[in-house]
């Protein structure tokens, strides 16, 4: 993010508003610059937070606005290819007229502020709590007992002084109300550090189902503290699986729910006595993959928050993967061009990989440094898993 603020983000401003010859130099460089310096805000304002100028509740606040900022330079900038092509194509077809119009003093700023009304309805769809969403699963080597089981994602709620206790608390209810059988946690649950965001996630210790709650980590829990964030998961009645498998007996089938640990393990510590020494585990798939085996599973269901692995997780005799990460892609357009290829093409709802079958989900809630979602809405996904004769 620092990389794109610092060397990408000044290009993108001078290209939105130097064409608009219209206007003054003056007027243009000023635009050039208030646009670079809000479009970068996002990581200033993690640069602040980082460097201990801006604490964690304050930053997360500021977060929103900032990340509306750099959705409207990013949305405005098909609109100023079509500009410019236009332009372009009235300058070699002799229409004077549009070329003026075109690099005028008033298509950049209605550009922009089409741009900025746009994604200001985006945040509004982000910042809403989700509704529940129900789909099936078909999965050809699901035991006759797991028929018709209904699992409940809870993915990348993100909980902060952002996505506060209420937002939680109405997430609680949601999922409760529709009744899963199991509830499943895959990861990037919170932000912020346990002293700021405690109270917020402490709504899902009201979470229950027949089959347990059970959380694995996402990478957002190792950037805000994991080993207090999982004493925390614990004290509030959550089953955390790290590389992990627990055997749930569902009628005569054996169930087995692992969750492994996120790649971004080794990247980051909050480990103030040795901030060299990583917190957390490092994802093992094999570890949890014999656990199965050895506790003759009939199914294995998998919590690994990252979607972009499951070709490597399909090699270990996995059923079903359940991920998140990706947000579903935020935006349309955006999902397919820049969010799949960064994630192995892998942005939301259901995949063959292999044998395995893998679910992305859109996500419960939305990091609040980027809390723009354009046709891509949050969910409470709840599966269906039902057996199949041939993966569809």
């Amino acid at each position: 993010m620092l990389l794109f603020s610092t060397a990408v983000i000044p290009l993108l401003s001078l290209w939105l508003w130097w064409p608009a010859s219209a206007l003054p130099w003056p007027v243009r460089l000023a635009a050039v610059v208030a646009t670079a310096l809000l479009a970068s805000s996002p990581a200033l304002l993690l640069y602040l937070m980082q460097a201990g100028r801006l604490g964690y509740t304050t930053v997360a606040h500021l977060q929103v606005p900032s990340g509306w900022a750099l959705a409207t330079l990013v949305l405005a900038l098909p609109l100023v290819l079509l500009r410019d092509v236009g332009w372009l194509a009235a300058h070699l077809g002799g229409a004077a007229g549009a070329a003026r119009l075109l690099h005028g003093a008033v298509a950049t700023p209605a550009i922009l502020a089409l741009a900025a009304a746009v994604c200001a309805y985006g945040v509004w769809a982000a910042v809403r709590p989700p509704q529940v969403h129900e789909q099936p699963v078909a999965l050809p080597e699901l035991p006759s007992a797991l028929d018709g089981l209904r699992v409940a994602v809870l993915a990348d709620l993100h909980a902060s002084p952002v996505n506060d206790a209420g937002y939680v608390q109405a997430v609680v209810q949601r999922t409760l109300a529709a009744r899963p059988d199991l509830i499943v946690l895959p990861g990037d649950m919170v932000d912020g550090p346990v002293s700021a965001t405690a109270p917020s996630v402490a709504p899902l210790a009201q979470l229950q189902a027949p089959l347990g709650v059970w959380l694995a980590p996402g990478n957002h829990e190792y950037y805000s503290g994991y080993d207090a964030w999982m004493a925390e998961f614990a004290r509030l009645g959550l089953s955390v699986l790290q590389n992990r498998t627990t055997l749930l007996q569902v009628g005569d089938a054996r169930l087995a729910l692992s969750g492994i640990g996120d790649p971004v393990y080794g990247r980051t510590s909050h480990n103030n006595a040795n901030p060299a020494v990583p917190e957390g585990v490092a994802p093992d798939v094999a570890a949890v993959a014999a656990q199965a085996r050895a506790g003759n599973a009939d199914f294995h269901l998998l919590l690994a928050h990252q979607p972009k692995f499951a070709r490597d997780y399909a090699q270990h005799g996995i059923g079903l993967q359940l991920a998140g990460h990706t947000h579903g892609g935020h935006i349309r357009g955006f999902d397919r061009w820049v969010v799949a290829p960064f994630n192995n093409g892998f942005v939301r709802g259901l995949y063959g990989v292999g044998a395995m079958r893998l679910f992305v989900s859109n996500g419960a809630g939305l990091w609040s440094g980027f809390a723009v979602r354009l046709g891509v809405p949050a969910r409470i996904d709840v599966l269906t898993l039902r057996r199949a004769a041939t993966p569809q």
